[in-house]
């Protein structure tokens, strides 16, 4: 990105920030959720990071938010309450402790790790240990007096509580730490700064309330509590129920370690998280991140991360501020349920019905903990209602492991060179036409075979004959079609973990299982190859000879590149290909059209770039060997003991035999082993010799 497109593009994020984060601080209303907004700051952020010199005084980065409202009375505060900046990976956090030790050489860095409340940051002060003034933060200099409703909070003491020499000795405080802890509780001031929360079990009982009522439901916990806090009537934040836990102690005690301050708290009669603990690296910090994201359901509020904060007090200020937040404290998001992104195509599919479904291919982002690149878009008519065009900034959506959908348009952010989307005229799989199906919103190929057709061909690719891929059966590949993840062969071989995690009936490991499936099947067999690619009248035997005449001309190679099968088979002329065994006009008619096709090489020319090769079929031992079984062609029925039945045909063709998968009168042998089907029926009605595994055994014997 130029800088010029960088500062189009700060602009265009300043301005949708601003917008919604006024909606959010100052009326409580929001437009796009916090992890969509979290997003667009991180974007921004990242940006100005690259260009310094594009950061602005007015730029959300460098402030916290709104105006307070002017129903209530203004506060100043004593210290700004600032906002934390976001991390949203382990490596953003390893980013951060590298810059942290470059401002404080030689010192170790440990931590505390909290969790992150999702609800409304508020300051206490009380004076010689009485509850005065509680405020909410504001624009983080001056926020608004809510001293009445703070106090129904049963959570906030009115009168702080007194802690005895013991227990201050027990917290492990010097007598001077001890002495200023006295005097703030009895003759002086002292601020403690915490959060104002909803449960999620009040949360569902007031909205059951208001449901009964007829009154408008409430959108989440933390709009709520925001607006249970900005209630005139007191009584009205009574019967809201709402709790109250402190973070830290805004005094200057002259504590050493942000973890006294919690016990402080909880001493001075504070509720503090119990699921708050000292970390003593980042190894510890990750383990703590991961757990409560695995485990947030459990917590009885909403959260959406962990704050990591820097212990030892002393280095607090020596590390200070930049921008909107403190050095010494990061907020580590949990992964979120939507992100903001770019739309970067729009691709159609194929139903079963031959119905056509648009997707929207997305610049890569993380969302619910995986990387998406692609979310369903349903059908025309919700793109219209969207008001989606190529090119847009979107916010897409992943609630519950679902696949992921575009939630909402963001059109602030548009530069103009957007396009309106259309339905294709062609069918993008076999590019016959597309008609609007009567009454109805949707879009169909007029060849009913397109799907059927094309979900074969893929079937096929990955069946055992052909490349054999364990875990890519029918039903799977179905579902990744209808997912638009693939969309023709090559396709396969671009999956990931991340692309699998969201469908139905896969997790981490069965993914991963998958994709190590599909990754070892990158160098198949020539024969295999040739026979999964589906040419028209080309079975497995000659798809094995049509590979043993371009080995000849890779002479003494044990593997060869797509390109350089591409090259022998545009130079083979149909002639060539009839000369061949068993190969007549029609069959060479079929491959020389198929490998003269430019869709087709253009799925050969993919499967190379995703890492696909092939190995060479391997020249027969000996000439004597070559012709033991020379002319004549085997069908096998039935399980063998001794070896598979790839192995046997494997053999058989070593030593210069067919293999058949149909019986008939130019059938020389029928191999039977245990629980033959029809073929062994059918075998000794047309009087072909039928032998056991051992007979086959001394047949094939050197």
């Amino acid at each position: 990105m130029t800088k010029e497109e960088a500062k189009k593009r700060i602009e265009k994020l300043k301005a949708e920030i601003n917008h919604h984060r006024y909606l959010y601080h100052v009326w409580d209303k929001e437009e796009i959720s916090a992890a969509a907004l979290d997003s667009l700051k991180n974007e921004l952020f990242k940006l100005e990071l690259d260009f310094p010199d594009l950061i602005a005084p007015d730029s959300p980065t460098q402030r916290v938010g709104g105006r307070p409202l002017e129903r209530f009375k203004k506060v100043a505060h004593s210290s700004p309450m600032i906002s934390l900046f976001d991390a949203f990976s382990e490596q953003d956090m390893k980013d951060w402790e590298e810059r942290l030790a470059k401002l404080v050489p030689g010192e170790k860095l440990d931590y505390y790790a909290e969790l992150k409340m999702d609800g409304l940051a508020m300051s206490l002060v009380y004076e010689k240990g009485t509850f005065t003034v509680g405020a909410t933060r504001g624009d983080g200099q001056i926020g608004e007096d809510v001293s009445q409703n703070l106090k129904t909070i049963e959570a906030i003491p009115l009168k702080l509580r007194l802690p005895s020499e013991e227990e201050l000795d027990r917290l492990g405080l010097d007598e001077e730490q001890k002495i200023n802890v006295l005097m703030a509780l009895k003759g002086g001031r002292l601020e403690v700064r915490g959060e104002a929360i909803m449960t999620r079990k009040t949360f569902a009982e007031l909205n059951e309330k208001l449901k009964q009522e007829g009154k408008p439901l409430l959108a989440n916990p933390r709009n709520a509590a925001a607006g249970s806090i900005r209630q005139l009537d007191p009584q009205v934040t009574a019967s809201r129920r709402l709790d109250f836990y402190v973070y830290s102690v805004a005094t200057d005690l002259g504590l050493s370690r942000h973890e006294e301050e919690h016990e402080l708290a909880k001493l001075l009669g504070f509720k503090v998280l119990k699921h708050n603990k000292y970390a003593k690296d980042l190894k510890e910090i990750f383990a703590f991140h991961d757990f409560w994201e695995a485990h947030r359901e459990e917590v009885p509020f909403e959260c959406d991360g962990i704050v990591v904060v820097i212990d030892d007090l002393r280095l607090w200020p020596r590390l200070g501020t930049v921008g909107k937040g403190p050095r010494f404290m990061m907020a580590y998001k949990f992964a979120a349920e939507q992100a903001t992104t770019k739309v970067e195509e729009v691709v159609w599919q194929v139903g079963r019905t031959g119905v056509l479904t648009p997707a929207a291919a997305l610049t890569p982002v993380r969302v619910g903990g995986v990387t998406i690149r692609n979310a369903t878009l349903h059908n025309l008519d919700e793109i219209r209602r969207l008001g989606l065009k190529v090119g847009d900034t979107v916010i897409i959506e992943r609630a519950g492991d679902v696949i992921p959908k575009v939630v909402k348009v963001l059109p602030g952010l548009r530069n103009g060179s957007e396009r309106e989307i259309e339905a294709p005229d062609k069918c993008p799989i076999c590019e016959s036409e597309v008609a609007k199906v009567e009454g109805e919103v949707a879009y169909r190929c007029t060849n009913k075979n397109c799907y059927a057709i094309s979900l074969r061909g893929l079937i096929h690719w990955a069946s055992k004959g052909a490349l054999d891929i364990e875990g890519l059966g029918p039903k799977i590949i179905e579902q990744l079609v209808k997912q638009n993840l693939v969309r023709d062969l090559s396709d396969f071989y671009a999956l990931t973990v991340d692309d699998l995690k969201p469908l139905e009936r896969f997790a981490e490991r069965s993914a991963e299982k998958l994709v190590a499936s599909i990754e070892s099947r990158k160098q198949p067999e020539l024969g295999r190859l040739i026979y999964g690619l589906g040419i028209r009248h080309v079975g497995e035997e000659t798809a094995i000879d049509l590979a043993q005449r371009i080995a000849q001309g890779l002479k003494a190679r044990k593997g060869a590149s797509l390109d350089e099968i591409m090259d022998i088979m545009g130079r083979l002329k149909r002639e060539d290909l009839e000369a061949m065994p068993d190969i007549g006009p029609v069959v060479a008619r079929s491959i020389y059209e198929w490998f003269h096709n430019s869709h087709n090489l253009n799925i050969l020319k993919r499967l190379e770039k995703n890492g696909v090769s092939v190995r060479l079929p391997a020249a027969a031992k000996n000439a004597s060997a070559a012709k033991k079984l020379a002319g004549k062609t085997f069908v096998l029925t039935g399980g063998l003991e001794s070896l598979t039945r790839d192995q046997a045909k494997d053999k058989i063709r070593e030593l210069g035999g067919k293999v058949s998968s149909q019986v008939s009168k130019n059938t020389d042998y029928v191999i039977a082993g245990s629980e033959p089907g029809s073929k062994f029926d059918k075998a000794k009605d047309l009087g072909v010799k039928i032998i056991d595994e051992g007979e086959f055994l001394k047949l094939i014997k050197s």
